[in-house]
């Protein structure tokens, strides 16, 4: 399982979940991901889902991410499909700290490819994607405070 956290500062809670309600922002934030064709009404309640797009040319993909856990303000858990690689779940956090936020990605492969050859290797790609991923939302969560 891949943590990566990091605290965002002059940022609150709030101005994070924000940024997470608003579907069509996550093609800005998400590493890897390369367009969002449609965000479900009710989005991010649980069973609500996004449709993207990943990756270029032949390599494209489109799939989706579904919510299935929702605490406003502090806590989204998703499933993300990417075929043939299979699913992870994933869970956001929010806390508020001196100055800031600090925000949380966990992340782990449940089915598929991706959960037959999880190791301490992939763990670390996950991490080091999420360490961009985090950046790019603290930047999003800054243009909304």
């Amino acid at each position: 399982m891949a943590v990566t956290r990091r605290v965002m500062r002059g940022v609150t809670p709030e101005a994070v979940f924000d940024v997470l309600r608003d579907g069509r922002t996550y093609a800005d934030w998400v590493v890897g991901t390369r367009a969002i064709r449609v965000v479900e009404a009710g989005w991010p309640e649980p069973g609500t889902a996004l449709h993207y797009t990943i990756g270029y040319g032949l390599l494209r993909k489109d799939d989706e991410t579904r919510a299935t856990a929702y605490e406003p303000g502090r806590r989204l858990e998703m499933e993300a499909k990417a075929w043939p690689a299979g699913s992870a779940r994933i869970e956001l956090r929010a806390e508020p700290v001196q100055d800031g936020t600090l925000v949380s990605i966990e992340e782990h492969p449940v089915r598929g490819f991706g959960a037959l050859v999880h190791n301490p290797v992939l763990d670390l790609s996950i991490k080091i994607r999420n360490l961009e991923t985090l950046r790019r939302l603290e930047r999003q969560a800054l243009r909304r405070a």
